[in-house]
């Protein structure tokens, strides 16, 4: 198989799809590997490291779209992509489908196959490509909060841990998966007083037995939250419905609740966000401000530590990269119900119920969809 690793174009994203390290093993499978100049150079690769493993450096990116048979990356293509993409393309990247309308009609439209990071599942249940940037983001969400809490830069002055003499700041997770547990552990660990709210009891219940003693645990109900974000200096946003829109959890009335100049980070944001009044911003422009609260919207949050992000990826992606070039997808989806999860999209057909639901479009589950492809095929 021809594999495709395009430079990322998204505003301030640096990560790029897979390192070198990670490409060596298709290469050695026989697999021909095109990366397009200059795509690691963010992350810390330059085009030679790439050559050593045996990849073919290309100019441009019609050149990788144009010659590959499966296109893996990072974050999901953009209007520039659009019209690059084949019929028949695998791509294997984060999509996020249920935040764009946009992106799902232009994949629809280019009968390509999108088999989406974040919808992969394991035998647990558990999302296996969106754990390691969802630790990323987890931890980032709880440094950029502290720095967002810094007078000049728009918050209340307060910081996160307090000194002797001095109140902590209070600190609420909303919700208790990867990038909650992992902003809370880090709040947690600057000394903040620490809220996680789920609607999970059992998670809660390990939270409780796991999480530091300035940590609190909550059963998230809209009065529970309502009294939480009175209280709060610092609200980060760690809800995830896998493929579907997540859900408003704090509205704007409810803005007028908090503390002037208290911060909100919502990492739900790339798929609708958790707050009402949020919005996906970038790394250059991060933030903005609602009702007198500072909300921080960054939609590639890992992008911003390239190094880290883009080791912890490959090596959660690299086995299923290896699965669909050696076996091809219809095998690979076939044999891996966890894999088969990630499909999205095909042919022109929605495959995943949340993304056919957020927009409103016919719903066909996969083996159909995967009958129906062959058959035109």
């Amino acid at each position: 198989m021809i594999i495709g690793v395009p430079r990322e174009i998204k505003p301030n994203e640096n990560r790029v799809g897979a390192t070198p390290a990670g490409l060596e093993l298709p290469v050695r499978d026989g697999h021909t590997v095109l990366v397009e100049t200059n795509a690691g150079v963010g992350s810390g690769y330059s085009n030679a490291n790439y050559e050593e493993i045996g990849a073919r450096i290309v100019a441009s990116p019609a050149e990788v779209y144009g010659e590959a048979e499966m296109i893996v990356k990072v974050k999901e293509p953009i209007a520039p992509e659009y019209g690059l993409i084949r019929e028949g393309q695998i791509l294997f990247t984060y999509f996020h489908f249920a935040a764009s309308r946009e992106l799902t009609e232009a994949i629809i439209n280019s009968k390509s196959i999108a088999i989406a990071y974040e919808t992969v599942t394991a035998p647990d249940g558990s999302l296996p490509l969106l754990i390691p940037m969802s630790e990323v983001a987890g931890r980032m969400a709880t440094q950029e909060g502290a720095k967002y809490l810094e007078k000049p830069m728009g918050g209340r002055g307060v910081l996160l841990g307090g000194i002797p003499g001095t109140k902590p700041a209070n600190v609420l997770v909303l919700g208790g998966g990867v990038v909650g547990t992992h902003a809370a552990k880090i709040a947690a660990g600057f000394g903040a007083n620490v809220t996680i709210m789920d609607n999970n009891l059992y998670r809660l219940r390990y939270l409780d037995d796991v999480m530091p003693k300035n940590t609190d645990t909550m059963m998230s109900t809209p009065h529970g939250i309502l009294g939480a974000i009175r209280e709060a200096d610092l609200v980060i946003g760690a809800v995830l419905i896998p493929g579907a829109k997540a859900p408003w959890l704090i509205t704007r009335a409810m803005l007028s609740e908090m503390k002037p100049g208290s911060v909100i980070v919502d990492v739900s944001v790339d798929q609708g966000g958790c707050v009402e009044t949020s919005k996906p911003t970038t790394h250059a422009d991060p933030v903005y401000e609602v009702d007198g609260i500072v909300h921080y919207g960054v939609a590639n949050m890992p992008g911003a530590v390239p190094f880290t992000s883009t080791i912890g990826l490959t090596n959660a992606t690299l086995p299923y990269m290896l699965e669909l070039a050696n076996k091809g997808y219809e095998k690979a989806l076939e044999e891996d119900e966890g894999l088969r999860d990630g499909l999205n999209i095909i042919n022109g057909l929605v495959t995943h119920k949340g993304v056919a639901e957020a927009f409103d479009l016919e719903y066909v589950p996969v083996d159909a969809a995967l009958e129906i492809s062959e058959m035109v095929g």
